[in-house]
C-alpha cells in the first residue's frame, strides 16, 4: 500500500533511516500499561476517537505484491500472504452495508490490488455504486489487465487511480522497487490518463525538501511523457513496516485537548473510515487503513458494529493523523 501534501509533506521526523524493529509480542503489552489499551506507558488516560458517519469504506485486497519494497507499511512481496486476497463475494455484503449506511466512497489498498484475481470484479461491482479510489504501483500487474480495465469507465461512477512514485529519479525509486519500474510507472499513469481515468501521485517525503522544488522535478518529467502537469500529489513519511515501532509519543487524553470538539476531530481517519481486512476464510473490520498489524483494532465482523466501537489512539501511526491531519483518502 502506498499509503495528501496537507497530510504528510514534513513528517519525515516520524521515523529514523534506522531498519524498522519488530517488537516481541511482551513489549507491546507489558511495558505499556497493565492495560495498554486505555492506558499509556506512564499509566495516563489514553486518547481516543469516537465515530461519526461512515463515509468511506476500504477494502484491503490483501498483501500479496509484484514489489518486495524494504519499506512497505504492509510488508508485501510476491506470494504474501499475511492478509488473504479478497474475493467479490466476501466483499459484497460488506458493499451494501456500507451503501445502507450512506457511504460516499469505496477505497481500495494492497500489497498491488491488481495482483489479486477477482480485484477487477471487485471494482466492477462497487463503481457501480459509488465513486472508487485505487492505490496502485501501475507496473505490470495493471498494465497486464488493461482489457478488463477499460470498460470500467462506463461504469455509472469514476474510478481514481493513485499511484505510486516515490522520487522524482528513477535510480532512486528503481533502488526499493526494482530496475524499471520507474519507467513502468510512468507507463502507467500515462495509459490510465490517456484513456480518461483520474491520476494523481504517492511521493515519499525527505527531512529538508522543499516540497514546490520537488514536485517541479516530476512535473519536469511528466512534461517528457506527455502526462498533464497539474496531478495531485500524496506526500507520505516512513510509517514503518509491520509490528514496526518508531518511538513516536504516545496521545494521551490531555493531548486531545487540542482538538476538544467533535468536528476539530473530523479529520482523523477513524471518524469517517473502516476497513475491510480478511483473516483466515472471515473478513473483518478495521479501524483504518494503517492498524491491520494489531489485533486490538478489530472492530468486529459488521460496520455497524465497527462504529459503535470506541478507537484507542495507541498505534504508533495514530501520530500521524494526530500531529498532521493524516489522510489516506483521495486528494481534492
Amino acid at each position: 500500500m502506498t499509503i495528501a501534501v496537507r497530510s504528510f509533506s514534513s513528517a519525515r521526523g516520524l521515523a529514523s533511516d534506522s531498519p524498522a524493529r519488530k517488537i516481541p509480542v511482551v513489549e507491546i503489552i507489558t511495558p505499556r500499561a497493565s492495560d495498554s489499551w486505555t492506558l499509556t506507558r506512564a499509566g495516563e488516560p489514553r486518547g481516543y476517537i469516537d465515530a461519526h458517519q461512515l463515509r468511506e469504506l476500504w477494502i484491503h485486497t490483501g498483501t500479496a505484491c509484484n514489489l518486495a519494497c524494504p519499506f512497505c507499511l504492509e510488508g508485501s512481496h510476491p506470494g504474501d500472504g499475511r492478509i488473504p486476497g479478497m474475493t467479490l463475494s466476501d466483499a459484497k455484503p460488506f458493499i451494501h452495508e456500507a451503501l445502507d449506511m450512506g457511504v460516499g466512497q469505496f477505497s481500495f489498498t494492497g500489497g498491488e490490488p491488481f495482483v489479486i484475481r477477482d480485484f477487477v470484479h471487485i471494482l466492477d461491482y462497487a463503481s457501480q455504486h459509488r465513486p472508487c479510489f485505487v492505490l496502485t504501483n501501475a507496473t505490470d500487474p495493471l498494465l497486464k489487465r488493461k482489457h478488463q480495465v477499460l470498460p470500467l469507465l462506463n461504469n455509472p461512477y469514476p474510478i481514481h487511480f493513485r499511484v505510486s512514485l516515490d522520487f522524482p529519479d528513477a535510480a532512486r525509486h528503481d533502488k526499493d522497487r526494482g530496475d524499471g519500474s520507474f519507467n513502468k510507472a510512468l507507463e502507467g499513469i500515462q495509459w490510465l490518463h490517456d484513456q480518461g481515468f483520474k491520476v494523481s501521485i504517492a511521493r515519499q517525503t525527505d527531512a529538508d525538501e522543499v516540497p514546490a522544488e520537488v514536485e517541479a522535478q516530476y512535473r519536469a518529467i511528466f512534461r517528457q511523457w506527455g502526462i498533464p502537469e497539474h496531478l495531485a500529489f500524496t506526500a507520505f513519511p516512513d510509517l514503518g513496516v509491520p509490528g514496526s515501532e518508531d518511538g513516536s509519543p504516545e496521545i494521551t487524553q490531555s493531548c486531545m485537548e487540542k482538538y476538544p470538539t467533535r468536528d476539530s476531530r473530523a479529520h482523523f481517519m477513524c471518524t469517517y473510515t473502516r476497513m475491510l481486512v480478511k483473516k483466515g476464510d472471515q473478513v473483518r473490520v478495521y479501524a483504518c487503513t494503517l492498524v491491520d498489524d494489531d489485533p486490538d483494532y478489530d472492530l468486529g465482523g459488521t460496520l455497524k458494529e465497527s462504529m459503535e466501537q470506541r478507537i484507542m489512539l495507541r498505534h504508533h501511526r495514530c501520530f500521524a493523523c494526530y500531529r498532521f491531519g493524516a489522510s489516506c483518502s483521495a486528494p481534492a
